[in-house]
């Protein structure tokens, strides 16, 4: 059974918290949502969102970042948890924006608003959003591709902005592909997967908390040593997931 562990306020113990279900029942109603791209729909088995929208918990009225976006999969999702009183701020490169696909996004949810913005200039303002919620992503902030226009990015710097953007209380929920030890950026360029340590180092240096982790995506038959893009283990990867929160 999956157990969140729960990060004590001022402290480093972790505290077993209650299981988390595999399908709650609350944010239901956002995956069977009718206006989702039959697109999005087919990753639902491997993605499992309802259990990771209750993880990241995520409110109605609620301004919530989703940092590199991609297709939009969580986007239209969080729409929904946060509600026509909330909003989605989209953040993409332009190489990577559709203007097609995020029409059609964002006339089924108008509280989407698409941030087309490049890699290094992905800013956002000083305490605008309640939350930052980054799938599959955390690892391509050491990833560098002239074929895909990633520049290399300052980590630290890019980690400071989303602890200057977030409220007092708010939270950054990741999730990513568990990786092997070692420097980030070799690991990335040959797994494009991430040590879950690094990444919690990487938080707690910009001054973030841990506060939650779950299993509820650990896949015990991947060995970390494959690309993700390689059959044998595309959308079956074991993944983590981390809760932060911004003291105050």
């Amino acid at each position: 059974m999956t157990r969140i562990t729960a990060l004590a306020a001022g402290t480093l113990a972790l505290l077993l918290a209650a299981p988390l279900t595999a399908a709650p029942s609350d944010y239901a109603p956002a995956v069977a949502d009718s206006h989702r791209s039959e697109a999005n729909r087919k990753l639902d088995e491997s993605r499992m969102p309802a259990a990771v929208l209750d993880f990241a918990g995520f409110k109605p009225g609620q301004t919530i970042a989703d940092f590199q976006a991609g297709g939009g999969y969580y986007s239209e999702l969080l729409a929904k948890v946060v509600g026509p009183r909330g909003h989605v701020l989209a953040t993409t490169q332009p190489n990577f924006y559709d203007k097609a696909e995020w029409g059609t996004l964002t006339a089924a949810y108008p509280n989407v608003w698409p941030m087309i913005v490049p890699g290094e200039a992905m800013q956002l303002a000083p305490n605008s959003v309640d939350g930052i919620f980054a799938h599959l992503v955390y690892h391509d902030l050491y990833w560098v591709s002239d074929k895909y226009q990633h520049p290399r990015l300052d980590v630290p710097t890019v980690v400071a902005g989303w602890f200057s953007a977030v409220k007092p209380g708010g939270t950054v929920v990741i999730v990513d592909h568990v990786g092997p030890g070692g420097d980030p950026r070799e690991v990335v360029e040959k797994f494009h997967r991430i040590d879950p340590a690094r990444v919690k180092a990487d938080m707690a240096a910009a001054g973030f908390e841990l506060v939650a982790e779950s299993d509820v995506l650990h896949r015990s038959d991947d060995p970390h040593t494959a690309n993700v893009f390689d059959p044998s283990v595309r959308g079956k990867t074991d993944r983590f997931m981390l809760k932060f929160r911004k003291p105050g």
